[in-house]
């Protein structure tokens, strides 16, 4: 049994890894913000104005999405990702522990050890193998490693699809507060205009579009369909690697290549005539053509990939995987024009 996926979806590992996503979060963007400025010759320091503007509008948006936003006592908007105190958790393991021990009667030292530690800490992978290969197997382990050492949850088709909604709000949040950071900076600095505007538009449609709701869309598709072939026993159950390639294959398809192209043509037929621009431009990606760093950006698909085939660890990361979206929605990037 493989111990690595067992000792990252820990659930104290998670709880740490989900602590410290705000500070990585704004260090990452504040110094990506300081780079981007830097690079311009010209207008230095407006640049690197507006980008704190953009950055901490996409930053705020994002972990108030995923976390929700709490004034005193009060919960104001509940955030769209689960978030479980250490307290809550330590309580949880504690029990768990009792429980089992109270159920078998356990004499190897090292076991007693090692199931102590699992009370308040995460175990060590070395921990972790003396468990597996040392405690019975029973009802009463599988009780114990559901709390301490949890399973990859196999979604159902109802579960795919409220993941799929879940994942691209969490993507469309920070490409709001993007847009809306751009155009508060635009104002600020009196450079805003209509065409302005219109690019952080399109390039919010450009982000959500093709590298957010349309792979979530193929991979849930994909989910959906070998669903069906798994009940019609028409294939063998997906272990979580092929789970992963058959998300992969629906990411592809529907997001990677059709979501820029239907991108690019909502900005021509739509978002152009809305904002008084002539689309004379020939081609369909006369405005905005498919990139290098487009690619980079499908990180955040293996993330979705990763948390539609069970794997815990990545959604504590997600904020940051999306950062970059909402970002490039905040400064309206295009790469077919003179700007």
């Amino acid at each position: 049994m493989k111990i690595t996926p067992k000792f990252i979806d820990q659930p104290i590992i998670l709880n740490k890894l989900d602590k410290h996503m705000p500070s990585l979060l704004i260090g990452a963007g504040g110094l990506y913000g300081i780079y981007d400025s830097a690079k311009n010759s010209k207008g230095r320091g407006q640049k690197l104005f507006k980008n704190a503007i953009v950055i901490s509008s996409t930053i705020a948006a994002s972990l108030i999405g995923t976390r929700g936003l709490k004034i005193g006592n009060k919960k104001i908007i509940k955030g769209l990702m689960e978030r479980v105190s250490l307290e809550e958790i330590q309580k949880n393991q504690s029990k768990a522990v009792d429980e089992y021990l109270k159920n078998n009667n356990i004499l190897d030292k090292n076991i007693l050890d090692v199931l102590k530690t699992a009370r308040e800490k995460a175990l060590s992978y070395k921990q972790i193998r003396i468990l597996l290969e040392k405690l019975p197997k029973n009802n009463s382990r599988q009780k114990l490693f559901d709390v301490i050492l949890p399973e990859n949850k196999n979604l159902n088709s109802k579960e795919i699809l409220s993941e799929v909604k879940r994942l691209s709000l969490l993507g469309l949040i920070p490409i709001i507060g993007g847009v809306a950071g751009g155009i508060i900076a635009d104002k600020s600095t009196h450079t805003n205009t209509r065409k302005s505007t219109a690019n952080k538009v399109k390039e919010g449609i450009y982000q959500y579009l093709a590298n957010i709701f349309l792979c979530n869309v193929g991979a849930g598709s994909a989910l959906f369909l070998f669903e069906k072939l798994e009940n019609a026993k028409k294939i063998k159950p997906l272990t979580p690697m092929k789970k992963l390639a058959v998300i992969f294959g629906g990411i592809s398809v529907t997001g990677i290549i059709g979501g820029s192209y239907i991108a690019n043509i909502i900005s021509k037929k739509v978002i152009n005539p809305l904002f008084g621009e002539k689309s004379d431009k020939k081609g369909i990606y006369s405005e905005r053509k498919p990139e290098l760093a487009d690619i980079a950006l499908h990180s955040d698909d293996i993330a979705t990939a990763g948390i539609l085939s069970g794997f815990k660890w990545i959604e504590p990361a997600l904020p940051f995987l999306y950062f970059i979206s909402g970002y490039r929605a905040g400064i309206g990037y295009r790469n077919n024009t003179k700007e």
